[in-house]
């Protein structure tokens, strides 16, 4: 039995079809991935179930019925709830206040606290979803606040759990903890689909997969059956390279060192302590650890964001501790930071105005202080052409793109600008098999010509695969540093959960 069928759904945003007369079949009890790349139409169909966005033609079955739902409010009341890549959460209120938003139970004309947290309680356990009910959501982690999200899905008896990319903001540990209780859910006979374009958590977690590739549906297959390099295929049309292959490097002259780095966050009570290190020309050093635990700090530090208590960095032996922001970035050094919204990009802008951000009046935007629309217009071109980015015109504004395209946009504006150093701070979140592969290889491609690179990523796939060597970060100390190939994937494990550290630190 089906517990949710699509069948001939059509959805266009002006010139952009972004679903193409699409059928889609989910049985009752499984564990369905959605997968595609960024732009691929997965998101737009799912909101269409749930209701955020109307169809331009087809019919939704849910249970066999045919339904017509027109409200996030008829989902819910149907028993489909969707969690969002951003939490829907207010972040003054408790956990408790805000699964209960809404649907408060009452005691006369007051709201009956003790049952409202007995609810939580009850379904929070049996689901194993650790969380403290009367905490405030500013003060728990991203894995704790969509634990928070799938708990208020459950509360109000969600039978059809949509995920949107869940793991593109939790550490590795999160997102195992993620699958087990997608597990127990899916045990206890609930429907989940899965929102995603990793190919190693869609072979990791799901029962059966529908590839989307350009808004059209490229096939459906059983997980057991299939494999990375099949699926990938079908998402992006031709065959992917999963693996890169990384050549031999010299030692080479330091180019970037940061000397006794010490800072206090105030509001996360977080220290980064003496960290000291060295990255070389041509040479990938990757920082492992789990997040919040001062990579954030050490990134803002970096780049003249966060104010720091002592310490000095250096590129290619010049000082530039006292830098601005957009000092450093006139000496060579590119910055793809973690978050691209509040650091990267700015969401009202168009692409061409984002592309010379910070550069507007510099050649080859501006001549003798006039813009050069022209140019600006030429390179947006380049980057949109060679990052593949899906927009209808480079006069878009940036809050039309997905956010894959929205960090294809960031990267390619940073790394086409030929930097002498780049601070890449979880570079491929949110993007899809096919861009990883470019970024990658274009990451590699500066590495070998000389560039030296510090890659922040929560993947340890991607650290092991692209960096010469390995630091792991723990608490705001640099608690080992290796060449990658001293470092097994259980020992890196150990030294992010801060274990072992005597024995392995170097």
């Amino acid at each position: 039995m089906y517990a949710v069928e699509l069948r001939g759904i059509s959805k266009k945003f002006g010139d952009i079809l972004a679903n193409d007369n699409i059928d889609l079949a989910i049985k009752k009890g499984e564990i369905h991935c959605l997968l595609g790349e960024n732009g691929a139409g997965k998101t737009t169909l799912m909101k269409i179930l749930f209701g955020l966005y109307s169809k331009d033609s087809g019919s939704i079955f849910i249970n066999n019925q045919e339904i017509n739902i027109d409200s996030p409010r008829k989902a819910i009341d149907l028993g489909i709830s969707m969690i969002h890549q951003h939490f829907m959460l207010v972040n003054r209120f408790t956990v408790t206040e805000n699964i209960i938003a809404g649907e408060e139970p009452s005691k006369g004309i007051f709201i009956d606290e003790k049952e409202a947290l007995k609810r939580v309680e009850e379904i929070a356990g049996r689901y194993n979803l650790r969380i403290n009910p009367t905490a405030v959501i500013e003060d728990i982690s991203v894995g704790e606040q969509q634990r928070v999200e799938i708990i208020k899905a459950l509360y109000r008896k969600a039978e059809i759990l949509i995920l949107d990319e869940p793991t593109a903001v939790l550490t590795p540990q999160e997102t195992e903890e993620l699958f087990q209780v997608m597990r127990e859910l899916k045990n206890d006979g609930k429907t989940i689909i899965f929102i995603t374009h990793k190919l190693k958590e869609t072979m990791a977690i799901s029962d059966r997969v529908t590839i989307l590739r350009n808004g059209k549906k490229a096939g459906t297959v059983n997980t057991a059956e299939t494999d990375p390099v099949q699926l990938a295929r079908m998402m992006v049309g031709r065959d992917v390279l999963l693996q890169v292959e990384k050549s031999e490097r010299e030692k080479n002259n330091v180019i970037f060192e940061v000397k006794d780095l010490s800072l206090k966050n105030v509001s996360s009570n977080l220290s980064l302590k003496n960290v000291n290190f060295q990255i070389e020309k041509g040479e990938i050093l990757g920082l492992a650890g789990v997040e919040g635990n001062g990579q954030l700090e050490l990134e803002e530090a970096i780049m003249g964001l966060r104010p720091i208590e002592k310490g000095t960095f250096i590129l290619n032996g010049r000082d530039i501790s006292s830098f601005s922001t957009r000092e450093k970035r006139n000496t060579g050094m590119a910055y793809i930071p973690s978050d691209r919204l509040k650091r990267g990009l700015i969401e009202s802008f168009t692409i061409e105005e984002n592309v010379m951000l910070g550069s507007e009046w510099k050649p080859p935007f501006a001549k003798r202080g006039i813009i050069d629309e022209d140019k600006i217009k030429e390179y947006t071109e380049k980057i949109i052409k060679e990052f593949d980015i899906k927009c209808s015109s480079t006069k878009a504004r940036v809050s039309e793109l997905s956010g894959g395209n929205q960090q294809k946009l960031l990267i390619g504006r940073e790394l086409l600008a030929d930097p002498e150093f780049i601070l890449a701070s979880q570079p491929t979140r949110g993007v899809d098999v096919g861009a990883v592969e470019y970024i990658h290889n274009l990451l590699l491609q500066l590495r070998d010509r000389g560039k030296g690179i510090l890659l922040i990523s929560a993947e340890l796939d991607e650290l092991r695969s692209l960096s010469d060597r390995i630091m792991v970060i723990y608490e705001g100390r640099i608690v080992a540093e290796g060449r990658t190939e001293d470092f097994t994937e259980e020992e890196l494990g150990l030294l992010m959960a801060g274990q072992e550290v005597e024995v392995l630190q170097s």
